[in-house]
Formats: C-alpha cells, sequence, structure tokens
C-alpha cells in the first residue's frame, strides 16, 4: 500500500489539517460544555453524602504507600486474610498519599469530591480533540455536551473509582491528540509529549494503557504508514515503558512476571470473541431505558460516518468497545460520531426538507437550534439524572449511582473498631465491604478486589455482586 503524501489529508478521513488557535468561538462552546459537566458534578455532590459505588481499597493502597515510607508495599493487608498483592499501576496512589499525608484529606472526601472534579476539567482535552476530528467547533462543543452526560462515562468516572479512572482517560485523551497530531504531520516534537504521556498511563491503569496503545495503533494506520511513523510510534511505546520502568522491574523482582499475565485474563481479556459483540451492542439496546438512546445514536452515527468515508472515529469507537468490552470506550469516538451526524446528516436534511416547503429561510435557524439544544438538554438532563441516582437502569438492574455505604454502615464500622479485637476477622456481604478495612483496620475474609493477578486457584471464596445494596454491608456483619 502505497504511503499518502503528509502534505495533504489522508483519504478524507479528517478536515484539512489546521493550526489550533483559540476563539472567542472556542470558549463559548468550551464553556458551555464545562458548564454541563459542572452542573452534572454539582447534582451528584448535592445528593450523595457518600461517593458512588467503591474506593476503599484505592485509600487503604495510598496509606500503605505512606506507611512503608514511600516505597512500594508487597501486600494491602486487610482485604483477606493474607491481604492482596500490590501490583497496581502506582502513580495516583502515590498522588493520593501525599495528598493525605500533607492535608489530612479523609477518604471520602477524596472519592467524593476528586473524580467530579477531574472529569469536569476532562472536557477541555476532549473539546480540542473533538475540535481537531471533526469539521468544526459547534460539532466539537456538541460532543463535549453529549460525552459529558453519557451514562457509561459517568458511571466509571464520577463515582468513587474515578480518583483513578478519570485522571486515566484525561491522559489517555491527551495522549490521543498527541498521537494524531505525530501521524498526521510526522512533526518529531510531538515524539517527547506521547511517550511522557504513555509512560505516565503505564503507571495510572492498565486498561486505559491498552486504549492509548490501541489510538497509537489505529491512527498510525489511518494517517500515516510510513516506516518514519512506525518508528516514531515505536519510539513513543518503548520510551514511555522505559519511564515506567522503576514500577514493572520492581513487581517482577517481588511478584513475577506472571502477575501481569494473570491480570490481562480477567474481565474477558482482550477481543472476547463472539459473544462480546452480543454484549456491547445488542444488549444495551434490548433493555429499552433512555441510556439505550445513547448507545442507539452511537450506532446509527457509526453507520452514517462509514457511509461519508469518515473511517477513523467508526472504527475508534466501536473497535475500543470491543476491544476492552468497556462501554465507557465507545463514548470517547461516539459523542462525536453524534455530533458528526447531528450537524452533517440531521441538519442538513432538515434544511432540504425546510426548503422544498416554505420561501423562510429563518424557519431553518430556529429548527436547528432547537434541534441542537434538544440534543444537549436530553445528555445533560440524562446525565443528571443519572448522577443522582434518580434513574433506574434497565442495562444493569440497579439504580445509577449507589452509594454503597451510609451512616448507618459508618456506625457500624465505628463500633466494629471500638468494640473488637485488632485480629479480629470479618465476613461482610454487599459492596460495602470494601470500605470495612480501610475505616476499621480489621480484615475482612472474602471479597474480589485486588485478585485480577493471582491463578484462579487461589481465589475461590471470592465473591462479587451486581446489584451493590447501599446499607446491606457492615450492618450485616
Amino acid at each position: 500500500m502505497s504511503t499518502p503524501p503528509r502534505s495533504r489529508t489522508r483519504d478524507s478521513l479528517l478536515p484539512s489539517f489546521r493550526q489550533h488557535t483559540v476563539t472567542w468561538t472556542d470558549v463559548r462552546w468550551l464553556s458551555l460544555a464545562v458548564l454541563a459537566a459542572a452542573t452534572i458534578y454539582a447534582s451528584y455532590l448535592a445528593t450523595h453524602q457518600y461517593p458512588a459505588y467503591v474506593g476503599g481499597l484505592y485509600i487503604a493502597i495510598s496509606d500503605q504507600i505512606i506507611a512503608h515510607g514511600y516505597a512500594l508495599p508487597e501486600r494491602i493487608p486487610g482485604y483477606t486474610a493474607d491481604g492482596v498483592p500490590f501490583a497496581y499501576p502506582p502513580f495516583m496512589f502515590y498522588v493520593y498519599a501525599v495528598i493525605r499525608d500533607l492535608f489530612g484529606v479523609d477518604a471520602i472526601t477524596l472519592t467524593r469530591l476528586i473524580p467530579g472534579a477531574v472529569l469536569t476539567f476532562m472536557i477541555v482535552p476532549y473539546y480540542f480533540l473533538a475540535r481537531h476530528l471533526l469539521d468544526s467547533k459547534r460539532q466539537a462543543g456538541l460532543a463535549s455536551v453529549i460525552f459529558a452526560g453519557a451514562p457509561a462515562v459517568l458511571r466509571w468516572h464520577l463515582s468513587a473509582g474515578g480518583i483513578v479512572r478519570a485522571p486515566a482517560v484525561t491522559i489517555a485523551l491527551l495522549g490521543a491528540y498527541t498521537g494524531i497530531r505525530l501521524f498526521q504531520t510526522g512533526d518529531r516534537r510531538w515524539i517527547v509529549p506521547g511517550m511522557a504521556l504513555f509512560g505516565i498511563e503505564v503507571l495510572t491503569h492498565p486498561t486505559y494503557t491498552v486504549f492509548f496503545a490501541f489510538t497509537y495503533l489505529l491512527a498510525y494506520a489511518a494517517f500515516d504508514r510510513s516506516i518514519q511513523g512506525l518508528v516514531y510510534g515505536a519510539i513513543v511505546a518503548g520510551g514511555g515503558i522505559l519511564l515506567a520502568a522503576p514500577w514493572w522491574l520492581q513487581i517482577f523482582a517481588t511478584h513475577g512476571p506472571d502477575i501481569f499475565l494473570q491480570a490481562s485474563g480477567t474481565h474477558t481479556g482482550l477481543f472476547g470473541g463472539w459473544h462480546r459483540i452480543y454484549w456491547q451492542f445488542v444488549i444495551p439496546l434490548k433493555e429499552k431505558d433512555i441510556t439505550s438512546v445513547f448507545y442507539l445514536a452511537v450506532f446509527i452515527a457509526s453507520a452514517y460516518a462509514l457511509y461519508r468515508k469518515r473511517y477513523f472515529l467508526a472504527v475508534w469507537a466501536i473497535g475500543a468497545s470491543y476491544l476492552l468490552g468497556k462501554d465507557r470506550f465507545l463514548f470517547i469516538g461516539g459523542a462525536m460520531l453524534i455530533a458528526f451526524l447531528v450537524y452533517d446528516g440531521v441538519l442538513p436534511a432538515i434544511r432540504t426538507f425546510l426548503s422544498e416547503r416554505t420561501s423562510r429561510p429563518d424557519l431553518y435557524r430556529v429548527v436547528s437550534v432547537a434541534v441542537v439544544a434538544l440534543v444537549m438538554l436530553t445528555a445533560v438532563g440524562t446525565g443528571v439524572a443519572f448522577a443522582t441516582s434518580t434513574l433506574q437502569t434497565e442495562y444493569d438492574h440497579s439504580a445509577a449511582q449507589p452509594a454503597t455505604m451510609d451512616t448507618y454502615d459508618r456506625e457500624a464500622m465505628a463500633w466494629m473498631e471500638a468494640n473488637t479485637a485488632s485480629d479480629s476477622t470479618f465476613v461482610v456481604m454487599g459492596d460495602t465491604a470494601e470500605w470495612v478495612p480501610l475505616f476499621t483496620d480489621r480484615t475482612i475474609l472474602i471479597g474480589p478486589w485486588g485478585w485480577s493477578g493471582l491463578p484462579p486457584r487461589t481465589t475461590t471464596g471470592k465473591w462479587s455482586t451486581t446489584r451493590p445494596s447501599p446499607t446491606a454491608g457492615a450492618r450485616a456483619a
């Protein structure tokens, strides 16, 4: 296959390359998108005294880093009788260790406030990435609002676990921008920031590292396909891995390389076979709740993008969702696809329809503004309903963002700490259990957290739940 010259756009995958300067139009659209994200974040804080889902183990890891004098701990005690091996990428845990050590910020404050704050900031790099990949600033603004309100994005980045995942996806977005610029222009100046971002991503979250690498490979295939580009990509990957070497070399020495091999096979691994197609692209549509509208819109927009020969976004969104088996990756490119469909497909069709039936040119402007406003309000309204747990989703049969701990659970944990011996062990049912070792300094004997790096035979006592109860935790102990 011949390599297209660097001086022109690759195939019609993107509008012509242009230098980015920030204008007042950018400021207006970006402000609107950030306001949408901030509104969803504020509604979450107003309705959640405690964070959604779980994050106790993450804070326990940071505390163990402090206890070990900022050296990597080998195991995290309290989670099962033997503790769990610590082979997780440590970057954000060190960040939170410093915050807790220097400022004494409590675990609830961190896991409740940090994810939404990062998610709101994340809209900024997302907007500029969308602006580069789409035809106009209006499309980028609309895509950013849709992304801010997508339930799959909020579930994993606004909840407690978002203290790691939200920074990880922000790094991935920045990395996607550097990768696309590198392969589209061949400018070597993008190698260093790409390498640094990849190294930080390796040290932050394994799943987002795979997404980062997938984005680079796809960008190379779409925009470059030269030997020089292949070398540049290899330098970014190799340099990032070398930057993370102090961590993974120590993990190799402590736990052996098998711990990474075992972890890579959990959560159905990469790809996942034919059944993943069903779970990623059919099941979300069968349940027929408001979240299904987001999936349906992405799938229709992907088909439209392929029809319009805008291959990169469609393959990026659908490919990442299938490769990783995580819905949240569908909407990184998917929100851009929906915006492209609205402005490139729906609005022109409305213009044609109106021009054939009326001589009023101002009517199209009114209708087009109403259509865009409706899409934005739907995204923000769904995001607020999801964030506040007023939306009951059929997709996983649970409240959208349930807090897995409440005041009664905290009282039960306080009683456990005050009235039981320090070497006591407990069996605690429900996702509340993940908070118990952190707040009681007591051991729970079973739990699904932190065992993905060990062979299956060592995890026979673990359990999990797909319907976390907000109160059925420590009180059951």
